[in-house]
């Protein structure tokens, strides 16, 4: 944002005042949104809770002794505590997602090449081009729907975007739709609470889709194991690198916990392109499972808003549900779908095959209408 700081979360852009505006800026403030301001993130984008050495940890509002998630954890924070009606968050492995689920609200990683990333910083180049969106996030799948007419298109400068036209959602027949289910992808089996919701929401669409169908993708038990491979292929080095150059003097503990993680173990060249293959593999995998469906319906993540700290608890396989379709490139729509014992938001993910967003957010308006709304935070 120009006149703004922006610091990426990391010390060395701590006073770091940018001249000019990101693409999704300017046409949000050409559409005539007011821009309240920018919220928390973990350093560079990069981590399952909001937290960094700039400006502290952000929390979530349902329990402020949880995570809001990440990366996008501070604008769900806001959004869900009433500050803001909608924001913009961006993507790699469920960094819109995961914050949606954490705080109850809606969010939605738009099929890779939708929107522009043309002044996201850190920028996201070579395989990360592959699994990166920005996305928009709000209270509701309406206000999602119509900011994603406004950011949506190339913008003559990020070439990953694809002049592709964009469905409108009105013109969804949901009767005609197929609709596949899980309630787990046999690789991080969810809370029971969680599982329910998932029943719940294709319970709402029984009688109103085509066909409302238990089954599961058999790649997506490849998801954590392939995302992590892919994103930690490097051994950190271009994390590094970018704090390098950003100046940063140190290294939030969190982010340290990520790259560790993401690159126990580097890979040669030959390794990444091997990979690489795998992952076309995955993607023509997937797109074969969506011969017989429209949608598929299945839970945003396996548990509730972690406490701080434990973010990453069973992590590769805790991200499966969101990973899968940064692999897969596709759209995915998160919503809350139930609360959990403790009265954390539980969400529940709605997917379609690529630059189908219309499919998604029609099927999410319909469920946010027939299963009603849901308590927010105490504040």
């Amino acid at each position: 944002m120009a006149g703004v700081v922006s610091t990426g979360g990391t010390l060395g852009r701590k006073d770091f005042v940018p001249n000019v505006d990101a693409t999704a800026v300017t046409r949000l403030r050409r559409a005539g949104a007011i821009v309240l301001g920018k919220t928390n993130l973990p350093e560079i984008s990069m981590g399952f809770e909001s937290s960094n050495l700039v400006y502290g940890r952000a929390k979530n509002p349902f329990d402020t002794n949880r995570t809001p998630g990440g990366s996008s954890g501070g604008e769900a924070a806001i959004i869900a505590a009433g500050g803001s009606p909608l924001g913009i968050g961006s993507d790699a492995g469920g960094s819109i997602r995961w914050p949606a689920h954490c705080c109850g609200i809606a969010g939605l990683k738009p099929t890779t090449g939708r929107i522009p990333r043309t002044g996201h910083w850190p920028p996201f180049g070579g395989v990360f081009s592959l699994v990166t969106q920005p996305g928009p996030m709000a209270r509701s799948v309406t206000d999602l729907a119509l900011a994603l007419w406004i950011l949506a298109g190339p913008d003559g400068h990020d070439p990953v975007v694809v002049p592709v036209r964009q469905p409108d959602h009105t013109r969804v027949s949901l009767g005609s739709l197929r609709i596949a289910f899980h309630s787990s992808n046999g690789v991080a089996t969810p809370t029971d609470e969680i599982q329910d919701s998932v029943r719940r929401a294709a319970a709402a669409l029984d009688g109103v889709a085509a066909t409302v169908t238990e089954d599961c993708p058999e790649a997506l038990r490849d998801a954590p194991g392939l995302h992590a491979t892919i994103m930690g292929a490097d051994g950190g080095q271009v994390a590094r690198a970018i704090l390098k150059e950003a100046g940063s003097p140190e290294m939030d503990p969190d982010l340290s916990a990520r790259i560790a993680l993401m690159a126990s173990e580097p890979k040669s060249a030959r390794e990444l392109m091997d990979e690489l293959a795998r992952l076309e593999d995955y993607r023509r995998s997937m797109l074969l499972f969506m011969r017989n469906y429209d949608i598929i319906l299945g839970p945003a993540a396996p548990v509730p808003a972690a406490l701080h700290h434990h973010g990453y608890d069973g992590f590769p396989e805790s991200g499966s549900y969101s990973h899968a379709y940064n692999l897969a490139g596709w759209p995915a729509l998160v919503i809350r779908g139930g609360t959990s014992p403790e009265g954390l938001p539980l969400g529940i993910q709605i997917a379609a095959a690529p630059w189908r967003e219309d499919l998604v957010l029609a099927v999410g308006m319909h469920l946010e209408e027939s299963m009603g709304s849901f308590p927010g935070p105490d504040l």
